[in-house]
């Protein structure tokens, strides 16, 4: 093989390994997009989801707020007739005030008292099934943040590890060709010497001419 088709060999390679680094290389752009756009995506739906869970979170606090008013007057109510069972005088004023109320007066009296009443617990079932459920709703999102967050991590990762296989192969293809060079170089060389000393035996055969 002589000094030309060895030099178009080593070109060829050469190119043909340029062209490998240069398919491994959009192949890895290629994925480290995907990478980003899938990050992007998730990224946009953990942020509707803490929207989401702040929303629940302030539904909650809220509810928990009118159920602490609504036991606050319900203990109010228990403290009141407590009081007019306990104290026969306050008792005893109750009664004159309603001698002195008129048969239906007093039903209506009754019926507005048994209505306050039994509103009043229909609250505070209410408000507790509400809590129950909010609770669980606000524990859903909880849970769905925390996958999103960890899905996120792991991509990350992932995005991370094709940056760095993508800048390792593009110092590898950025060192080939001095590689190659330095080869092809050394080859010439060699074959250089290899010819001057073949020669050298050849110029010592020549016989001496006589004087």
């Amino acid at each position: 093989m002589g000094e030309s088709d060895l030099g178009n060999y080593e070109s060829s390679r050469l190119h043909a390994e340029v062209e490998h680094e240069r398919e491994v290389k959009e192949m890895l752009q290629d994925s480290v997009s995907d990478l980003r756009n899938t990050l992007a995506d998730l990224e946009r739906r953990l942020h509707s989801v803490e929207e989401e869970e702040n929303e629940w979170r302030t539904r909650y606090e809220t509810q928990l707020e009118l159920n602490e008013q609504l036991e606050k007057q319900i203990s109010v109510v228990r403290e009141r007739l407590q009081t007019l069972r306990s104290d026969p005088s306050d008792r005893l004023a109750s009664i004159r005030s309603y001698e002195e109320m008129s048969e239906d007066a007093l039903r209506q009296r009754l019926k507005l008292l048994s209505s306050e009443k039994s509103g009043l617990q229909a609250q505070l079932m209410d408000f507790r099934m509400r809590i129950v459920q909010e609770g669980k709703a606000y524990q859903k999102v909880y849970e769905e943040r925390r996958a999103y967050l960890a899905e996120i991590a792991k991509l990350s990762s992932t995005l991370n590890l094709s940056r760095k296989q993508q800048m390792a192969e593009a110092r590898r293809t950025a060192a080939a060709p001095d590689k190659t060079a330095g080869k092809s170089t050394k080859q010439h060389s060699g074959a250089a010497k290899k010819g001057s000393v073949n020669n050298t035996p050849a110029r010592s055969r020549l016989p001496r001419l006589k004087h």
